[in-house]
């Protein structure tokens, strides 16, 4: 297990920390919402620690506070978390093997991926992976303690920024990345996919969408090209 840790260095350090720090803010947007719809204080703690999938875990909040179905609600969930199945199979060298393969799989989440699939290097994908996950682990359900104690007295979660914090962050780390023209085409494409569908769509499933971006022409001949 101390040699996963063998990839970790202070840029990656750095944009973990910002990852974790602005999922731990949606966490207490999270608990705030699960209270303010009248759900037990207790349900998105569980969830946080047991499901540890933001975007499942609002919908099913969502759809419960609405008056719909608990079936329904966790059947749309697992819908929305599905993008796990090609996740797990890009990721072997990642997971290990044993109970680290078990434990490694219950981490699994969109910013662990994404940053375990940015390098190359397998030493740093792995540190990347499980240094994020295992961030995201102890940041999202302390989020969501946070949320439930401050439910009681903030109902509006936009009041203070809350809803606009994660995305910011998630911009930022992006933006270097869109000075190559082929880079910011695919992401605008996407971007556009992503916007035009939500309205429509469960969340979760307009960011799966957006993957439409890379098949913009000349995109990806072009990132390979350099």
């Amino acid at each position: 297990m101390r040699a996963i840790w063998r990839g970790v260095d202070r840029a990656l350090l750095r944009d973990v920390g910002l990852v974790c720090l602005a999922v731990g803010v949606i966490g207490v947007s999270y608990g705030t919402i699960a209270v303010a719809s009248h759900l037990p204080a207790w349900l998105p703690v569980v969830m946080a620690c047991l499901v540890v999938a933001g975007a499942s875990e609002f919908l099913f909040v969502g759809i419960v506070a609405a008056g719909g179905n608990p079936f329904a609600a966790v059947a749309a969930g697992l819908l929305v978390n599905a993008r796990h199945l090609p996740f797990g199979l890009s990721l072997p060298d990642v997971l290990g093997q044993g109970w680290r393969r078990l434990f490694g799989s219950h981490l699994m989440n969109d910013e662990a991926v994404v940053f375990a699939l940015s390098t190359p290097d397998p030493d740093r994908r792995r540190a990347a992976y499980w240094l994020c996950g295992l961030g995201i682990l102890v940041c999202w359900p302390t989020g969501a303690v946070l949320g439930t104690v401050l439910g009681s007295a903030v109902h509006d979660t936009a009041t203070f920024g809350l809803d606009a914090m994660f995305p910011a962050v998630l911009l930022a780390l992006v933006l270097p990345a869109l000075r190559e023209r082929p880079k910011r085409r695919a992401a605008l494409a996407g971007a556009a996919v992503a916007l035009a569908t939500t309205p429509f769509l469960p969340a979760g499933l307009p960011v799966l969408l957006a993957l439409a971006g890379l098949a913009v022409p000349g995109g990806r001949e072009r990132e390979a090209a350099a």
